[in-house]
């Protein structure tokens, strides 16, 4: 009997190690930047809908940026190693600017990155 695993073509190891370790730093990046991103909206609802003092939270925006850069270099990494289309990466991308969106699309991306080059 003959299946669709059977059919597919094995990636080489080489590749796959390469794919596996581009996919570990774009989702730590990506958690990263998604917990920033809700903390730096806590933090603007804090300030500019409760009226608070937020003095002690002017790190947030600034190492949300740092983070959304290092998100963007580890989804072109991985984008290049995995072969993405532009519009894939465009929309990896954009998910690092909407809350919540860094966490589906890095989940969305790992499941289809780990089918993709039969990682474990």
């Amino acid at each position: 009997m003959t299946t669709a695993d059977s059919t597919t073509p094995r990636v080489h190891p080489e590749r796959q190690r390469r794919v596996k370790t581009a996919l570990n730093l774009f989702s730590g990046t990506a958690w990263v930047t998604g917990f920033l991103l809700l903390l730096l909206v806590i933090r603007m609802v804090m300030q500019y809908l409760l009226n608070m003092d937020v003095s002690a939270l002017d790190w947030v925006a600034r190492v949300h940026g740092l983070a959304f850069i290092a998100f963007l270099m580890a989804s072109l990494n991985l984008g290049t190693k995995a072969r993405w289309s532009a519009v894939e990466w465009l929309t990896t991308a954009l998910s690092g600017v909407i809350p919540l969106m860094s966490f589906i699309v890095e989940a969305k991306r790992r499941h289809d990155v780990k089918r993709t080059f039969q990682l474990v």
